[in-house]
């Protein structure tokens, strides 16, 4: 392969916590949205060579171990779909051949939003190849059309738009799929303390939320908008907001609790026993709540908001990779996906 002309990285934050989560999809109609964007983050490395095939995107997944190459005028989505699907989605510049790069730290299946940080990441890098730069709300946009529209997924928007934006957020989704974002202007010490106290383990079992969301909606009906349970979601949103604008982790804890109860409550195939055993045994440590991530199920992962004792989070952490969970070390993300670029 000739020289390389160009390097391009992106970097895109995976999401815990979303408290309201549910509600940002097409059948509840509007919603809101509380989020926290975390690493590890996804990245995606991109070299750029004069073209040398017609096969002119090579692809290396290393979570999967797998390399191959696409036609970007002939893509067929039949081996990662997700990722050929956000290929297919950007204009790829003629007399050019990419040998493309993805990797995640978070299992797969985790329930943290890492597809919709795959997509975002990609059609972030693939933007840098043309002139101008697309924004976090259209970034956010494609992604979410790619899991949508292009394969017929089921996805509500909350994951593409903390994966784009970062930081900790109130969505506020108008109408599906408009929103506006609110970022929370928290002050850095309590951002430190959140951060010291996050804990996030993964029950061992991958997920298909797209499956998880068919379950609800077969069980929701015809008047999901008007549901009681849709409508507490929402407000679990505003509350925990409040709560963390506030400064009262505490409050956020139990507004945590309520929420993984609702999500019960739309249907109890939500919440696993794998889940209920870590919630029992993280508030035999005094945790301060615990958050069943994304569409939860029989797989996924959760969040655990603990009570400020580093020595009781070891523990705790301790105690449930005996049982067999992996602990997921988070880190809060200021910042959305992040883009650097040079040409050699």
């Amino acid at each position: 392969m000739e020289k390389i002309v160009k390097r391009i990285h992106s970097a895109a934050p995976v999401r815990v916590c979303d408290i309201g989560g549910w509600t940002d999809t097409w059948f509840a109609g509007h919603g809101a949205v509380f989020n926290i964007a975390v690493t590890p983050y996804v990245d995606v490395h991109i070299r750029v060579y004069p073209q040398d095939a017609d096969e002119r995107v090579t692809l290396h997944l290393k979570n999967f171990n797998e390399t191959y190459s696409l036609n970007p005028g002939k893509i067929v989505y039949n081996k990662h779909p997700l990722i050929e699907a956000s290929v297919d989605s950007m204009e790829i510049p003629p007399g050019i051949s990419l040998e493309i790069d993805i990797f995640s730290e978070t299992p797969s299946g985790a329930s943290v939003g890492t597809s919709a940080a795959v997509c975002v990441a990609l059609i972030a890098a693939l933007d840098a190849l043309t002139p101008g730069r697309l924004s976090p709300q259209k970034i956010a946009a494609l992604a979410h059309d790619v899991e949508t529209e292009k394969l017929g997924l089921q996805s509500g928007i909350q994951d593409q738009l903390c994966s784009a934006y970062g930081g900790i957020n109130f969505i506020h989704m108008h109408a599906f799929p408009h929103s506006t974002v609110s970022p929370l202007k928290i002050p850095a010490d309590l951002c430190s303390e959140l951060e010291k106290r996050l804990a996030l383990f993964f029950i061992g079992t991958p997920h298909n939320s797209s499956d998880v969301h068919k379950m609800v909606i077969a069980d929701l009906g015809e008047d999901a908008r008007q549901d009681p349970r849709i409508e507490g979601l929402r407000q679990l949103a505003s509350a925990a907001k409040n709560a963390l604008e506030a400064g009262d982790l505490e409050a956020l804890g139990e507004v945590m609790n309520q929420s993984t109860e609702v999500q019960r409550a739309l249907h109890p195939g939500l919440v696993c026993d794998a889940f209920d055993e870590i919630i029992a045994i993280a508030h035999s440590f005094g945790v301060s709540g615990c958050k069943v991530n994304g569409a939860g199920g029989d797989g996924g992962s959760i969040t655990i908001l603990c009570d400020g004792n580093g020595e009781k989070k070891k523990a705790l952490i301790h105690a449930l990779e005996k049982k067999g969970y992996q602990s997921i070390p988070v880190s809060l993300s200021p910042y959305g996906v992040r883009v650097s670029d040079s040409s050699l």
